[in-house]
């Protein structure tokens, strides 16, 4: 499956990997889909820790000649689904959606999904979608990864840019490379994370996603000022002028 977009290209040094990525939209998450046997549980306001640390993932064991793999155990297989959906009202709003598989190992309360909770849970996979296609990743992988440290801050920074200071969206717009046309109808900040902020350019039919890169990754949320002063400066040692609306 792939989501409507097309970002541009970047060095991977200036993004998130998969598994980061994953980590941040669980982080920044305010809801989620439990599905347990079939079952849908709609779980609002998961609370203020990843869900991940409410789950104690163990890896799942080779699955040739193992019993529980050939004949069954009776263990409920479960799904984690999450939606990443854009602050800011731009068009196609979803930006990732991400589906944790696996089976569980104690009981699962529905009831109490959203508040302390644990439960044991041999891991399957974790799934993100995303405009760049698909990606699985296992378990070292997930666990190797942090979350963005901007992640439970992004919404309202991104939502105090556009509010509060439309003009810099347009002043951003001198770094982006190549020069937007008078095709773009409006620019709009569509994320932020350590690695630098991303911009959606909506054109009459359809857009694109430009990343300007921080000079350097952020290590916690109290270097984000400095990161963003950075690239506003850059962008006002550009001399061409943008008129195009925030």
């Amino acid at each position: 499956m792939r989501l409507p977009g097309a970002p541009a290209v970047t060095p991977a040094a200036a993004r998130p990997t998969d598994a980061e990525r994953v980590r941040s939209v669980l982080a920044a998450a305010h809801s989620m889909t439990v599905v347990v046997d079939g079952v849908r549980h709609e779980v609002r306001h998961p609370g203020d820790r990843d869900p991940l640390g409410r789950l104690h993932l163990h890896p799942a064991p080779p699955a040739a000649g193992h019993p529980a793999s050939l004949l069954g155990d009776g263990r409920p297989s479960l799904r984690l689904e999450f939606t990443d959906v854009a602050p800011i009202p731009v068009r196609d709003r979803v930006r990732a959606r991400v589906t944790v598989l696996g089976r569980l190992l104690t009981p699962y309360d529905g009831g109490a999904a959203a508040h302390d909770a644990t439960a044991c849970v041999e891991y399957g996979q974790a799934v993100l979608e995303t405009a760049e296609g698909t990606s699985y990743l296992g378990l070292e992988e997930l666990e190797g990864a942090r979350p963005d440290p901007l992640a439970p801050y992004e919404a309202g920074m991104l939502t105090h840019l556009l509010d509060g200071h439309p003009e810099l969206v347009t002043l951003l717009l001198r770094l982006v490379r190549p020069r937007p046309t008078a095709a773009v109808v409006r620019a709009l900040p569509l994320a932020l994370d350590r690695y630098g902020i991303t911009l959606r350019l909506e054109e009459r039919s359809g857009h694109r996603d430009v990343r300007l890169p921080f000079p350097s990754p952020l290590d916690d949320v109290g270097q984000a000022g400095a990161q963003i002063q950075a690239l506003l400066s850059a962008a006002r040692r550009r001399s061409h002028p943008n008129t195009l609306p925030a």
